[in-house]
């Protein structure tokens, strides 16, 4: 039986991380409000681990950008499927990521791709052509690095 999975990323702003990585994969930010109020309400949580971002109630130190098209539970706002988790943690980024993900935008539309996720605050760190591949590495706004190929 496959297992669900999903990748967890160290941020210093985990919000304005799913904010970038929803828009440069068309993701969607997860909406974790309905649970947050509900708990909120409860008196379960307390106000202080909790922020408005993307104009709803949420988690502080806690985000996720998941896939448009796959199942989520409704009264968490929590994905099933492709998601990114991205969790406050104290320290910077210091060294080269030990996983990057790949974005695969295909031959033809490479360059325009690199230069809309510019746009949304990535930097080009270096571009390659080898008899493997042609592809260009990039960091996302907190310098984790990516490819988009």
């Amino acid at each position: 039986m496959p297992l669900d999975w999903k990748i967890v990323i160290d941020a210093a702003d985990p919000h304005a991380q799913a904010g970038f990585w929803a828009a440069a994969l068309g993701y969607e930010i997860e909406d974790n409000s309905p649970l947050v109020e509900r708990l909120l309400g409860l008196g379960a949580v307390p106000e202080a681990i909790t922020t408005t971002a993307h104009g709803r109630k949420a988690w502080l130190d806690l985000a996720a950008a998941r896939h448009p098209d796959d199942p989520f539970e409704q009264e968490s706002g929590t994905g099933r499927g492709r998601r990114l988790l991205f969790q406050r943690v104290p320290e910077s980024k210091t060294v080269k990521n030990r996983l990057h993900l790949d974005v695969h935008a295909g031959p033809d539309r490479r360059e325009a791709e690199v230069a809309r996720l510019e746009g949304l605050g990535a930097k080009v760190l270096r571009k390659f052509a080898e008899p493997g591949g042609t592809w260009t590495l990039m960091s996302d706004p907190e310098e984790n690095e990516f490819c988009v190929q």
